[in-house]
């Protein structure tokens, strides 16, 4: 260690290895601090004396924690030079998000635990073990406390919190923290979301002025889109924790399921104007199969942060907002496995400092309340120790003996057909903990034919049965009738796959096969070698998109089957539906017979596909091959629209199923850009869901001159209301019938004013729906009877052309979620996909958005449809 100063500051480095750091990079953060920078006495607690060797924040990153808002760079310097000079901290790396960033863990406790760390994280494990937790004496176990910080990164204060938390819990000294670290382990994750912190950390940085600027309309305070909240394609890992689609969620779920915490804190930001909020939230909107003692404790460790909150004299409520109903987010994902989640919400100052109804809010100030909370959970969770791990014992005691009485012993589902989509749902399966099984044999439950290794069964005696039971029930019944995400999530559904339950009359531990605990991709095959003359494929795996591509990619010419056909193949002879690919030999020019059947292979082994070697045009039945109803198809060109007023979570979707799953080039395109753009480079735009008002005259002019001239436009959800604007969309809004009374009703007390409003959001709820398989839109799909899931209350009737609606809901289609009586009666019948004509080109409208979190695994094929074989939809079906 050596020491450099200056007139104002001491500053101490400690030189220390990093695996993958440049030493020079500290050297580069030696910089003096203004005089007028934030100092740690603001934030520290009075009374408490601190390790001189353990480095302070400013002494690696620069700058005073509040000064600056701390880029993820600079996060993770400290966070190493902290582990490098504290004997209580170990750090390490758990995953790296798709821009290549470090997501850390430290794990922070005394020196002794960490000599015996293995031992008590088995020793955790054993509350999970009913036969053996009885016997344990919880008085002497640690409580394992996960704090994450700041998923959403535009909310920054968790993250600089987080430098504050971990430089208290490794330097202070005394009775007390030593005393806290001997009964707890805590898992600290300075950054939930690096991409996004750092992208919203850059903006707030380049606008500060010397001189605070806290008008709420300065530049600092409106980031330009997509913003700062999300990820790198714009999914919102708040959400991602049910789903896990997600580098950062996996690797987050791997290390709560290697400790499985009692308590795990989740620190947000919220509205400028607000102040601070902790859970409990609004009592009615707790998951039924969220126990009693969870909100019990909950309470209790509420306690410890109002005294802490009252203390420097912040404030703050509870249970007026926020729930604990969605299992898919950070505060209520633990809930569901014995831990208590805990919200923190914090006013934000969304930049460095800004005015509010309660005052100028600064950054330091929110980071204050956020690092207080913190240590106020540090406090609570070894006071409540033995409560909370008697919370767990229980809690899976509890779990076994429901498994143990219930009448469902197994859930079997899969698609006999999809081996790519049965592959993502057992590869979300496999984040979260659950035993599950290859289906051994072939079976037939629910009226659904199951087959032995296109199916999986899950036995519900295990320690997750209540995430499973979560995960599969349909419920259409609510104690409250708000919901602050979702109201239903039943995977089956969402994966468009059929599922049974199985009673203990049909169930036999001979129905299960392998145990699944890595899933593998599928593989395919080319059945019958290589052709002298066609291949075929169908269409009904799930990346039979990306197969199809990458032909097009290197010139292929290929062609879609609008009949069905049998042909003999090496297999004898062989049914194939509507959709199927068909790549004929001797029509190519860009491509050899030798690429294209090696391509072919390619797609087989990596797309799961299996290709047919066809010898003949001749077809023993149906259409041939040179069938004027076998349509040759244009490879996609697409674009999509994007920029203010647009959803960038849509647009991220898109950009996300594209690049990651399809490897389908995608044009970002700003919507002011429009006029300027090469549109005729594309033969897809996709407009999600928002706002196109503010498309100029010309743009607007060039996109229907675009249609006309034969391209596809894609429109989602609010987009369909500026097509319908433009007479691009033929279909009209269902509204809801005028009382007798020409609307006037009673009274209502003021109170149940916002209540009343809220019932009436369709926060994201289940539809039974009809699809007609023999639409170019419905190509691919081998059962008319599909779920349509709606967060929306947009409902479009059907088109006066009865062959321009290939996707409507039936009469009465509540499946599962919640949804208003007046909002059901509008929903039955009503429209889920309209095709319009529009001069040569057609517009394809999506009521409900079929790339939902990346996890609506179902309806993935309706948008590859509209991309491939939108140009092939009949004019006479599209008026």
């Amino acid at each position: 260690m050596f020491t450099i100063r200056d007139t104002r500051n001491v500053i101490r480095i400690n030189i220390f290895c990093m695996k993958s750091y440049l030493l020079t990079a500290l050297f580069l953060l030696l910089l003096p601090h203004p005089a007028d920078s934030q100092i740690l006495d603001f934030y520290l607690p009075d009374g408490v004396t601190y390790d001189e060797n353990i480095p302070t924040p400013a002494e690696i990153i620069g700058h005073e924690v509040g000064e600056w808002h701390v880029t993820h760079d600079k996060l993770v310097y400290y966070m190493h030079a902290l582990a490098e000079a504290s004997d209580r901290v170990t750090i390490e790396e758990y995953a790296r998000t798709y821009e290549g960033r470090p997501l850390l863990m430290l794990t922070i406790t005394s020196p002794e635990n960490h000599a015996s760390i293995d031992r008590i994280k088995e020793n955790h494990h054993l509350l999970l073990d009913p036969e053996r937790s009885e016997t344990l004496d919880v008085s002497s176990m640690p409580v394992i406390i996960n704090m994450g910080f700041s998923v959403h990164g535009n909310e920054p204060s968790g993250a600089n919190a987080s430098m504050l938390s971990a430089y208290y819990f490794a330097a202070a000294r005394g009775n007390e923290i030593e005393e806290q670290l001997q009964n707890a382990v805590i898992l600290l994750d300075p950054s939930l979301n690096p991409d996004g912190l750092n992208r919203f950390a850059t903006w707030a940085n380049m606008h500060k002025s010397q001189t605070s600027v806290t008008d709420p309309s300065a530049r600092e305070f409106r980031e330009v889109w997509p913003g700062g909240r999300t990820n790198h394609y714009w999914f919102d890992l708040n959400r991602d924790w049910m789903p896990a689609q997600h580098p950062e969620s996996r690797g987050r779920l791997a290390k709560f399921h290697e400790w499985k915490p009692n308590v795990l804190t989740d620190h947000h930001e919220m509205g400028t104007s607000s102040t601070f909020f902790f859970q409990p939230g609004i009592p009615s909107r707790t998951h039924p199969l969220t126990p009693g003692r969870n909100q019990d404790l909950t309470a209790a460790i509420g306690e410890f942060h109002a005294e802490a909150l009252d203390e420097i004299q912040s404030l703050y409520f509870t249970k007026e907002a926020y729930d604990d109903f969605y299992y898919g987010k950070g505060s209520t994902y633990p809930d569901v496995f014995g831990a208590v989640g805990i919200l923190f919400e914090q006013a934000s100052s969304r930049g460095h400092a800004q005015e509010s109804q309660n005052g100028v809010v600064t950054f330091p100030f929110t980071i204050k309340n956020q690092f207080t909370t913190s240590l106020s959970t540090l406090r609570a969770s070894v006071a409540l120790r033995e409560d909370l791990h008697d919370h767990m014992r229980a809690f899976y005691r509890d779990v076994n003996q429901e498994a143990a009485r219930a009448s469902v012993k197994a859930i079997v589902v899969g698609d006999a057909k999809d081996r790519g989509k049965n592959f993502h749902l057992a590869d979300m399966l496999s984040h979260h903990d659950i035993e599950f099984y290859k289906l051994a044999r072939d079976l037939q439950a629910n009226g659904s034919d199951f087959k032995e290794g296109m199916a999986y069964i899950i036995p519900t005696e295990q320690n997750q049965y209540r995430f499973i039971e979560s995960l599969f029930e349909r419920r259409t019944t609510f104690t409250d009738s708000l919901f602050y995400d979702i109201s239903t999530w039943t995977i089956p559904f969402a994966f468009n796959m059929p599922f049974a339950e199985i009673t203990q009359n049909g169930f036999s531990r001979s129905l299960l096969g392998e145990r699944i605990q890595a899933p593998e991709k599928p593989q395919g095959q080319i059945v019958g070698g290589r052709s002298q003359y066609a291949y075929a494929f169908e269409w009904d795996e799930y990346y039979s998109p990306r197969a199809l591509y990458r032909l097009q990619d290197m010139g292929v010419k290929a062609a879609v089957a609008s009949r069905p056909f049998r042909a003999s193949t090496t297999a004898g002879v062989t049914d194939f539906d509507y959709g199927t690919i068909i790549v004929p030999l001797g029509i190519q020019d860009d491509a050899s017979e030798s690429d294209i059947f090696r391509k072919l292979q390619e797609a087989a082994a990596e797309d799961g596909i299996t290709v047919y070697s066809l010898r003949t045009g001749l077809s023993v039945e149906g259409i041939d091959l040179g069938s004027r109803n076998v349509n040759m198809l244009e490879k996609p060109a697409v674009a999509v629209l994007a920029g203010s007023g647009v959803s960038n979570l849509e647009v991220g979707e898109i950009w996300h199923q594209m690049d990651q799953r399809y490897q389908i080039p995608v044009t970002i395109l700003e919507k002011d850009r429009v006029s300027s753009a090469d549109l005729s480079r594309y033969n897809n735009i996709v407009l999600a869901s928002g706002s196109y008002t503010d498309l100029s005259g010309g743009a607007t002019t060039d996109l229907k001159q675009w249609v006309s001239n034969g391209g596809t436009l894609i429109v989602q959800r609010g987009a369909i209301t500026w097509a319908r604007g433009e007479n691009l969309v033929k279909t009209e809004r269902i509204e809801i019938q005028e009382s007798a009374s020409n609307g006037n009703q009673e009274p209502q007390p003021y109170i149940d004013l916002q209540d009343a409003r809220g019932a009436q959001v369709i926060g994201g709820a289940f539809f039974s729906s009809r699809l007609d398989l023999t639409h170019p839109l419905g190509y691919g799909f081998k059962n008319s009877e599909m779920h349509s899931f709606r967060n929306s209350t947009q409902f479009l009737k059907r088109t006066a052309n009865p062959y321009a609606t290939p996707l409507y809901l039936t009469d009465n289609p509540l499946a599962s979620g919640y949804v208003s009586d007046e909002n059901l009666e509008k929903a039955g019948g009503s429209a889920s996909v309209v095709v319009t004509r529009y001069g040569q080109g057609r517009v394809i409208a999506f009521v409900d958005n079929p790339n939902f979190r990346a996890f609506w695994f179902g309806t993935n094929k309706l948008f590859a449809n509209a991309l491939f074989f939108g140009n092939t939809i009949s004019a006479a079906a599209a008026d």
